[in-house]
C-alpha cells in the first residue's frame, strides 16, 4: 500500500493498491501494470511520469475501467471515496455496470490525449457536452445548453453562444483541448485524470492549457492525476510524483524532493535527458538501450539492463523493496536497501553528484 502524501491532513480520495493489469493476446501476455500502488488526496495534484510504454495510461484507464476487451485487472483494488464517505472498489463488477457508470464522468472525469480521437466529428459541441450532464444530473435540454455555454466561457472559448453549435473539426487544436476540459468538468467531478493533455500542442498552447488545468483545479477544488512523459510539466503542475518504468513504480515523493535530489537511477537518467536552460553547454545524455519487452518482465529490477549502477548478482535476481529515502520519498532500488548498502556503487550513493537534479533546470 502506498503511503504517498504531501504531509497534510487531507483525506484520501483515490487509493490504488497492488494494481496488476495484463493484456491477453495471441502472441502472448503483456504485463502492462505490475503491483502499482498510489494515492491521490483531496485537492492534491499527483503526476505519473515515465517513458512511452511504461503503463502510465493503462493505470489511469484502469481507474475508470476503460480498458480494451483483451485487458484484465488481475490483481489489486481501486478505492474511491466520494463526498458521502462510503468507499467503493472500482475494480468490482461490470465495466459497463451501474456502479462504474455512476462514477465515470460525474465523480471522476478524464481529459484524453487526443481530442480528435476522443470527441465525435459528427455531433455538435452541445450534443457531446450535454449528454453526460443530462444523464447524471437530470438537467433539461434548456438547462444543459445554458450550462454548456457557461463552461465553454469558463475555459476561454470565445463566442461560446455560437461555438456551442459547431463541430470539433471547426476548432483549432488548443480550442479542442479546451472543449475537452470543459466537457470533463461539466458535472463538477471530484477527481480529474489528465492523460498527456498537451502532447499534440505547440509549446505556447501547451503552456496555456496547463495553466488552465491548474486554474480549474483550484476553482473546482479538484484532485488531479496528471499522466505525462515530460518532467517539465510535472515540475510546474504537480505536488507529488510517481516515476513509472515497465509497469512499476520506481520512485515516488514530493516533486520538490524527487526532482531536486532524485534517488533512483532511472529518475536521474530522465533528468539528464532534459535540455538545461541555465547551461546550454551541457550535452544531453540519452538513456542507453530501450524499455524491455513487456511480454516478459525481468524478475529483478526492471531497469537493471539499462542502469549504470547495476549491482551484479543482486539487481537481476529479485525486485528491490520499496524503501524510504526521505520524508514521503520512496524508491525501489538496491542502493538504499539494508541488505545491499555496503555493496552499492560509491558514485551512486545518496548525496553524490549523480543524485543532483533540480526543478530550476526543468523546463517545458
Amino acid at each position: 500500500m502506498s503511503e504517498a502524501g504531501d504531509g497534510s491532513k487531507r483525506k484520501i480520495v483515490l487509493d490504488v493498491s497492488d494494481l496488476e493489469v495484463k493484456f491477453f493476446q495471441d502472441v502472448g501476455t503483456v504485463n502492462a501494470v505490475n503491483d502499482v500502488s498510489l494515492r491521490v488526496h483531496e485537492g492534491q495534484s499527483v503526476g505519473i511520469v515515465g517513458e512511452s510504454g511504461c503503463g502510465k495510461s493503462v493505470t489511469s484507464y484502469s481507474v475508470l475501467r476503460l480498458l480494451p476487451n483483451n485487458a484484465r485487472i488481475t490483481n489489486g483494488t481501486v478505492l474511491y471515496t466520494p463526498a458521502d464517505g462510503n468507499t467503493i472498489d472500482l475494480t468490482q463488477g461490470d465495466p459497463d455496470g451501474d456502479l462504474i457508470r455512476s462514477v465515470r464522468g460525474k465523480e471522476i472525469a478524464m481529459i484524453f490525449q487526443e481530442p480528435m480521437s476522443a470527441l465525435s466529428p459528427v455531433h455538435t459541441i452541445y450534443d457531446q457536452m450535454s449528454e453526460g450532464l443530462m444523464l447524471h444530473t437530470g438537467a433539461t435540454p434548456e438547462e444543459a445548453r445554458k450550462r454548456v455555454i457557461e463552461m465553454l466561457r469558463l475555459v476561454g472559448i470565445s463566442a461560446p453562444e455560437q461555438r456551442v453549435d459547431e463541430y470539433i473539426f471547426q476548432l483549432s487544436g488548443g480550442m479542442r483541448q479546451r472543449v475537452m476540459i470543459a466537457m470533463a468538468l461539466i458535472c463538477n467531478p471530484r477527481v480529474l485524470i489528465a492523460d498527456e493533455p498537451t502532447t499534440a500542442l505547440d509549446v505556447t498552447i501547451q503552456a496555456q492549457v496547463l495553466k488552465l488545468i491548474k486554474r480549474m483545479q483550484s476553482e473546482f477544488n479538484l484532485s488531479l492525476m496528471l499522466i505525462t512523459h515530460d518532467l517539465g510539466v510535472i515540475a510546474h503542475v504537480t505536488e507529488y510524483v510517481y516515476v513509472m518504468y515497465l509497469g512499476q513504480i520506481m520512485e515516488e515523493g514530493p516533486v520538490s524532493e524527487v526532482l531536486v535530489a532524485p534517488k533512483h537511477p532511472y529518475t536521474r537518467d530522465l533528468l539528464k535527458s532534459i535540455p538545461k536552460i541555465r547551461d546550454r553547454n551541457v550535452a544531453l545524455s540519452a538513456i542507453r538501450g530501450s524499455v524491455p519487452d513487456a511480454y516478459s518482465v525481468p524478475k529483478g529490477c526492471p531497469y537493471a539492463s539499462r542502469c549504470a549502477n547495476m549491482i551484479p548478482g543482486v539487481c537481476t535476481e529479485a525486485r528491490p523493496a520499496r524503501t524510504q529515502v526521505g520524508d514521503d520519498h520512496f524508491a525501489r532500488c538496491y542502493l538504499y536497501t539494508k541488505e545491499t548498502a555496503d555493496a552499492g556503487a560509491d558514485q551512486a550513493a545518496p548525496g553524490s553528484s549523480q543524485t543532483q537534479g533540480g526543478t530550476s533546470d526543468v523546463r517545458h
